[in-house]
């Protein structure tokens, strides 16, 4: 052992004591901490209601890490006819940007054209789309002319190219806001806790659910929490938890699986997001530079079962780098992509169970069951807020509990800045960068990029366990520092280093160090599109604690 976590507002010690100490029954439980869940106890704690939430392992593990990083209206939903969802997001859209512009950005997209209706008939859609958006507008759409287009985005396939359409959508980083969503909401008087598993719902002898069993999965002690109402917003996992309340429970979901690429950011050197309108198999595929990479999805695969960890299929790699082909002047092939990651999509069952997956609405519902488990799923990250307003609303009623409105509508996230920071690569922290500057100048041993390919330091690394949370080298390199999604290799080289920091900060052993080396190296395996070409296996024995 090396030395003890300094004690922070995030220190997870300090929260498990105040389950254990300051609440008899909390008014909101809710399970999940994803995009939903967390927003649900940010609207719940905001307003005043004692919320607390336990997430099984690292907040946005699932879904909520791995989507194509768009805050969109969702120009698809609009060609579907969904107009009520589009106006919803569109707003919603406008609200993230508003409170979250650390990591909300408006972003231009470039439609090409390679046949002569394309550019006006898109062009006309996506004035409508401008339309809808009303005060929140990011951008003006405009037609563009061949030689603007091949201008802006010099890569593009230039045979029979007749021109473009130009709009706007947002861009973020869906990791970091969710954890960033959590800090909010802990600042807000909730208590959130990854790590802790939930295996039973315990009900009063009405039958009525009245809280949780819970595993701290990494000491092993069981907590009973009591709770007025909880909430199931595990995303592609409800219907495991609606199993719990009714073994005979329908399932609720239809899950499908998108893939996306990571590619370097030569394959299409541009600040404009290249939009694909319509694929082979009727979807919309992106192209959007992101953190100096390029991430090009998705793809849309029904599942008759989910895991924590998907893998992509060889048919999904193989039709993303297939549509390239037809786009860009020098396509990328296998060799090329850093990483593939993978996201599972909690798609609400229609009544006609015949639709495909791409019809499926991407609206949220809510559920109640008679033993007043309410569960909220469906949706998409642009819409969590409104969504978490829905779900608060329903349990107010359902619990008969006194609280004023929802304020999430102008609650500025924790790291709000509308600052850029000298250091682009901080810029994503917000006001947070100050605190990171600090500690590298307390400590200028901590300040020197960990590898060659990143500038992030052994600063950011003890930041993310001091104050976002982060227990393993998986939340790290995955979802604080964003590595393991934009170079599945170099992540592999890190994990040994950030294994040993972690190790320090935490006062952990060798064996902590070993096995978290070799987690990784298995998590990390999956985002390789051949993990057996130049298998990167590095032995923990260079690293001591």
């Amino acid at each position: 052992m090396k030395k003890e976590q300094k004690k922070t507002f995030f220190d997870r010690e300090q929260l498990l004591h105040k389950i254990e100490t300051e609440q008899e029954s909390w008014d909101i439980l809710v399970i999940g901490g994803g995009a939903t869940g967390l927003g649900v106890a940010l609207d719940a704690s905001s307003r005043g209601l004692n919320t607390v939430l336990f997430e099984q392992s690292d907040f946005a593990k699932g879904t909520s890490s791995r989507s194509t990083k768009l805050a969109h209206g969702g120009v698809r939903y609009l060609a579907q006819g969904n107009i009520k969802l589009v106006f919803e997001a569109l707003r919603e859209r406008g609200l993230m940007l508003k409170n979250a512009p650390h990591l909300v950005n408006p972003l231009s997209f470039i439609i090409p054209s390679y046949r002569w209706w394309e550019k006006y008939f898109y062009g006309i859609g996506l004035k409508i789309y401008d339309w809808m958006a009303q005060k929140f507008r990011m951008g003006n759409t405009s037609l563009l002319k061949r030689v603007t287009v091949l201008r802006q985005m010099g890569n593009l396939n230039p045979k029979k190219l007749n021109g473009g359409v130009q709009y706007f959508d947002g861009q973020f980083d869906d990791a970091r806001l969710a954890i960033n969503l959590a800090q909010t909401a802990i600042e807000q008087g909730g208590i959130l806790l990854n790590y802790m598993k939930v295996d039973r719902l315990d009900k009063d002898s009405k039958g009525k659910v009245s809280g949780v069993q819970v595993t701290d999965t990494e000491t092993g002690k069981t907590y009973s929490v009591r709770a007025k109402v909880v909430i199931n917003a595990t995303g592609v996992f409800v219907d495991d938890i609606l199993k719990m309340d009714s073994p005979d429970a329908n399932p609720l979901l239809k899950v499908s699986q998108g893939i996306h690429l990571v590619l370097p950011k030569s394959f299409l050197d541009s600040e404009h997001a290249l939009m694909i309108p319509a694929t082979t198999d009727g979807r919309v595929l992106f192209a959007v530079p992101w953190h100096k990479h390029l991430v090009v999805g998705t793809t849309d695969t029904p599942l008759n079962r989910h895991q924590l960890e998907p893998k992509p299929l060889k048919e999904e790699i193989n039709f993303i780098l297939d549509t390239l082909k037809d786009y860009l002047k020098e396509p990328p092939t296998e060799k090329d992509v850093l990483s593939v990651f993978v996201g599972l999509r909690p798609l609400v069952l229609p009544e006609n169970k015949e639709v495909g997956t791409k019809e499926i609405s991407r609206d949220h519902k809510l559920k109640v069951t008679a033993s007043k488990l309410i569960t909220i799923t469906g949706g998409k990250w642009t819409t969590y807020r409104k969504m978490a307003e829905d779900t608060v609303d329903q349990a107010i009623e359902l619990g008969d509990l006194s609280t004023g409105p929802c304020q999430t509508q102008r609650l500025k996230i924790h790291g709000y800045s509308k600052e850029s920071i000298p250091d682009d690569s901080l810029n994503f922290y917000g006001t947070d960068a100050i605190g990171i500057a600090k500690l590298k100048k307390e400590n200028p041993d901590l300040n020197h990029p960990l590898h060659p390919k990143f500038s992030f330091t052994a600063a950011e690394v003890i930041w993310a366990v001091r104050h976002e949370m982060a227990r393993t080298v998986d939340d790290v390199l995955a979802r604080r520092l964003r590595i393991l999604f934009l170079n599945a290799r170099a992540a592999i080289e890190l994990a040994p280093k950030v294994a040993v920091i972690m190790a320090e900060e935490l006062g952990k052993n060798q064996e902590w160090v070993d096995n978290q080396i070799k987690g990784f190296q298995n998590i990390a395996k999956n985002y390789l599109v051949d993990p057996t070409v130049g298998e990167i296996i590095i032995s923990s024995r260079l690293y001591k604690v």
